[in-house]
């Protein structure tokens, strides 16, 4: 079965506290199969939130653990803060990491809704994709109120809870459980102490938005006249435009603005069967997006706190930019941001990516470069230290004590010793990674010159094709040598009976074909680097035609030495049909790797004997 991984973000209404935030996390740490990533802890909110991560049924007993402590260190009744909340455990979502869907993590929710509210008698919310009812899917909408208005709410039918008592737990409060995508807490640090100001620029950003003003000419827009729908005179938030009635102004509102009215004015409480006298709503600039504006005393500057959840529709960069656009025209800067919490791998390099072409720089060059600088480029570390592996959820495995992550001098020292691997499978996986790199450094060095200006698409073209190759086989350093082991581990196997002799022949079977798979991918990705680097000796920056053709020589060593890697554990292989399609396969390959080696050899030798003639 494939692994299982669940995140789980509760938020706890302590920030400041830290014998009772140690109390939390060691509920956490003391579950087997669980690992805390992050404790991230605002003083200034009162606040502070945990991720861990585990297989599914740890995760939710350390859920319970965490919560049935903080309901015991943490009295709701003392508690303020400026962050909306509910309940000592406020909220407390599963998030699907690998290998299990959203909706199970929805079911994960749904069992510990069931346990704190039977164990702990903690009146329960479900929210987002674990909701009992589509009203209840907005967390906002669940939490209205807040802990103050909590008893009220328990009295109305409507909020019944979805587990545990229908009556108000005076130190605890409530929880909401729930099931979501990942979402990124994000805080845009602005040059003011002015919340107002900051909230103003909130209101634009958020998916919700606010309510619709006259315009008054200045930059700050919460200064107008509130704009109310009157009987004939409908306008729209987001511009002139005023329809003679409701539905043309929905109309409108789609075609123009590309978005829905009703469920604009339903997100901001307005009753939409009888509009005439409510207030116009303006819509916010992006989908999948909260924000609302407050002020840090530790860091004496308010910020718009901004909560993206789903940033592969709402990326934080681009919601960045608007904001350094919302408060240059309020004549304020933005000093920088902050993750609260992790943010995925894929959101940073989708911004290092961002900042590196407005630079008018490559964006295909390795991804620590790419992590860098969406770092600097966003201000991450503005307010607080930004260490990548601390903060970032989903890195590349770490190499450090693999070969890959050893020193040039050390890798030789150790391919040299009398140990049958690493062998010649790792190093030709290395050759052709090294093959990769050399093309995407031409690429890279051909970008952005001006000389070049008709060769930028084919360059960046190259770089891309370069860098996933180089890291593909850089991972191959050790999958070959991993590959060579399983096998060696199958030999190792007891032999006494029948059984242990059939299981142990089947075990090594098994390891040859790992062991042949392996470095038939090495060669056919050696092969892929061979023509990335032909393309740029081709194409590429004149005075770097010899890094494209090294590239393609050491790329060349990657194919014949993957080939004969496979040739040498295929004569173990009892599956003939299975042995004769990879030889076939090795055949076909070496044919084409030979052809492009002597054509792009011959084309570098003709390009620099012209240069020595002129």
């Amino acid at each position: 079965m494939a692994r299982q991984v669940v995140e789980c973000v509760p938020n706890f209404s302590e920030g400041r506290d830290r014998s009772k935030l140690k109390a939390i996390t060691d509920a956490i740490e003391s579950t087997a199969g669980v690992r805390l990533l992050d404790v991230d802890a605002g003083p200034d909110t009162n606040r502070t939130v945990v991720t861990f991560v585990g297989t599914p049924d740890a995760v939710v007993d350390a859920a319970l653990a965490a919560i049935a402590t903080a309901a015991r260190v943490i009295d709701m009744r003392a508690h303020s803060g400026a962050h909306p909340r509910m309940g000592a455990t406020d909220v407390c979502p599963f998030v699907p990491v690998e290998g299990i869907t959203l909706e199970e993590c929805a079911d994960l929710a749904r069992r510990l809704g069931a346990r704190v509210g039977r164990e702990l008698g903690i009146p329960v919310y479900l929210y987002e994709a674990a909701a009992s009812r589509p009203e209840r899917r907005n967390l906002a909408s669940v939490r209205k109120g807040e802990y103050e208005g909590l008893a009220r709410k328990l009295e109305d039918p409507e909020w019944t809870p979805d587990f545990g008592p229908a009556q108000l737990n005076a130190t605890a409060g409530a929880t909401i459980i729930g099931a979501r995508e990942f979402l990124i807490a994000y805080n845009v640090t602005l040059n003011t102490r002015d919340k107002a100001l900051a909230s103003d620029i909130a209101f634009e950003l958020r998916e919700k938005g606010r309510a619709a003003r006259e315009t008054t000419g200045a930059a700050v827009y919460a200064r107008g006249n509130v704009l109310t729908y009157r009987d004939g005179a409908f306008p729209c938030g987001n511009c002139a435009f005023i329809g003679p009635s409701f539905a043309e102004t929905e109309r409108h509102c789609v075609a123009s603005h590309g978005y829905a009215l009703r469920d604009l004015l339903a997100s901001n409480d307005v009753d939409t069967s009888m509009v005439v006298g409510q207030k116009v709503y303006r819509a916010g600039l992006f989908q999948h997006c909260k924000a609302i504006g407050w002020y840090v005393d530790t860091y004496k500057r308010a910020q718009v706190s901004i909560n993206l959840t789903n940033w592969k529709v709402t990326p934080p960069h681009v919601v960045l930019e608007a904001a350094r656009r919302l408060a240059a025209e309020r004549g304020l800067a933005v000093t920088g941001s902050e993750i609260v919490g992790l943010v995925p791998y894929g959101a940073l390099l989708e911004a290092g990516r961002f900042y590196l072409k407005r630079q008018g720089r490559s964006p295909h060059v390795p991804a620590r470069d790419l992590l860098e600088s969406a770092v600097f480029s966003m201000g991450l570390a503005d307010v607080a230290p930004f260490e990548i592996e601390k903060k970032v959820i989903g890195l590349p495995e770490d190499v450090t004590g693999k070969l890959a992550g050893m020193r040039i001098v050390d890798l030789v020292d150790e391919v040299s010793r009398d140990t049958p691997a690493p062998g010649g499978g790792s190093i030709a996986a290395l050759c052709g990674a090294l093959g990769a790199a050399l093309a995407s450094m031409v690429a890279n060095l051909t970008h952005g010159k001006a000389e070049f200006a008709e060769r930028e698409a084919v360059a960046l073209d190259i770089a891309e094709r370069a860098q996933r190759l180089a890291a593909e086989l850089v991972a191959a350093v050790d999958a070959d040598t991993n590959a060579f082991n399983a096998y060696m581990d199958a030999r190792r196997m007891p032999r006494s009976t029948v059984a242990e002799r059939e299981a142990r022949e089947a075990a090594m079977q098994a390891g040859l074909k790992l062991a042949v798979a392996v470095p038939m991918r090495t060669a056919e990705a050696s092969f892929e680097a061979m023509q990335v680097a032909r393309d740029a000796a081709e194409h590429g920056n004149p005075a770097s035609v010899t890094d494209g053709a090294v590239g393609s020589a050491a790329a060349w060593a990657g194919v014949q030495g993957g080939v004969w890697n496979v040739l040498i554990n295929l004569k173990d292989i009892a599956d003939r049909a299975y042995v004769d399609r990879m030889r076939a396969r090795c055949v076909t390959l070496i044919a084409r790797a030979t052809a492009l080696r002597d054509e792009a050899g011959a084309a570098v030798d003709a390009k620099l004997e012209a240069q020595l003639n002129r």
